[in-house]
């Protein structure tokens, strides 16, 4: 009776051009807007409005945010265009991870500005004062803003709601030798039906890899399917916080980009806690680590081959057979990157007397 003689033989090692699969590892992504989202307000007598230029409150300079308003008297119907500028409250950093409280929902804040001022067409400028609050946990937060003609007499109060406009969500990423891509999908803070994302491409600086990337221009995709395209900046990795990366994502009017549109500028914060070699830089801009090498394992079925692959999961992981050790070519049977490890791979009884396989990893 002629009998087949089952043999395999375990090789590992790395194809010398690996090719990522996208999304190996996750980081924490944190992305908010340093402009502020301001609601439509009434003064206490009803009688004046006041309403931002798309609600927005920006960043004029370091120290000082700015809006566009328009001062309405709802009684007679009237309207005064003008401009605002105001300070925020101090920079503050409780837990120390180098943002200001201020765009942070879980921290809260509080605080009074005064050196804030108005130019309100013909009612002509005065000073401005801001009283700020919101809750540990909230995007929403309250800004009492006062109108003072002068320094004895306040003229308006205004009771307004305000938002920060925050995203959080993973990062997906596969790291190079000389880059980094992945994806990065965000929900916004107390609106999760607000998503946000799309691909991300991180070029390393040639002298400073581990701790200065790239960002590469591209465009990501809102919850009302727009695409907002953004421009390339330097994002760098905190030495005080060393497993977050930060930098400015930058959005542009593709057909205006001399005209910034409305809250353009936001903050991409990267938090990557892998560290697969431990060695203190997180696996964002660290040099690819090697894959171990695989293993196998065979069992025999009713009508078939078990054969299990241990391996890393995530890599691109291919089992090969020949029907000797020493073959012109081995064939490639199975090639996938891992799931589990280990994984199961069904393959066909051998109809030869003899049969090896053979597993490599990248």
């Amino acid at each position: 009776m002629k009998t087949n003689r089952l043999c395999f033989v375990v090789v590992g090692g790395l194809f010398p051009h690996p090719i990522p699969s996208p999304g190996d590892q996750d980081a924490h992504a944190r992305l908010f807007c340093l402009s502020l989202q301001f609601q439509h307000a009434s003064d206490s007598t009803t009688e004046y409005s006041l309403d931002l230029a798309s609600g927005e409150l920006w960043p004029y300079d370091p120290s000082t945010y700015a809006a566009n308003v328009t001062l309405n008297d709802d009684w007679f119907g009237s309207s005064d265009p003008g401009t605002i500028l105001l300070a925020l409250p101090p920079f503050t950093d409780a837990n120390g991870n180098g943002y200001d409280d201020f765009f942070e929902s879980v921290q809260p804040l509080g605080g009074t500005t005064t050196s804030g001022s108005y130019n309100l067409g013909g009612l002509g400028p005065g000073a401005l004062s801001a009283t700020w609050s919101r809750p540990a946990g909230s995007s929403w937060g309250g800004c009492v803003l006062k109108f003072n003609p002068s320094p004895f007499y306040t003229w308006l109060t205004f009771n307004i709601s305000f938002q920060i406009l925050e995203y959080l969500g993973p990062l997906g990423y596969t790291p190079g030798t000389t880059s980094v891509t992945g994806r990065v999908d965000v929900v916004q803070t107390d609106a999760t039906n607000n998503v946000f994302g799309g691909p991300v491409d991180f070029v390393k600086t040639a002298t400073n890899r581990f701790n200065a990337l790239i960002f590469q221009p591209g465009a990501w995709t809102n919850a009302a399917q727009q695409t907002l395209t953004y421009t390339n900046s330097l994002f760098t990795r905190d030495p005080t916080w060393p497993t977050n990366y930060g930098g400015y994502v930058l959005f542009y009017d593709v057909s205006d980009p001399t005209n910034p549109p409305p809250y353009n500028l936001w903050v991409l914060s990267i938090d990557d806690p892998n560290d697969s070699n431990h060695n203190g830089i997180p696996d964002f801009s660290d040099d690819p680590s090697p894959p171990r090498r695989p293993t196998l394992s065979l069992a025999r079925g009713p009508t078939n081959l078990w054969l299990t692959v241990s391996g890393d999961v995530g890599h691109l992981h291919q089992v090969q057979e020949a029907p000797s050790l020493t073959p012109a070519n081995w064939t490639t049977i199975w090639s996938e990157s891992l799931t589990n490890d280990p994984q199961t791979v069904s393959i066909p009884q051998p109809s030869a007397a003899a049969k090896f396989w053979r597993a490599l990893a990248q």
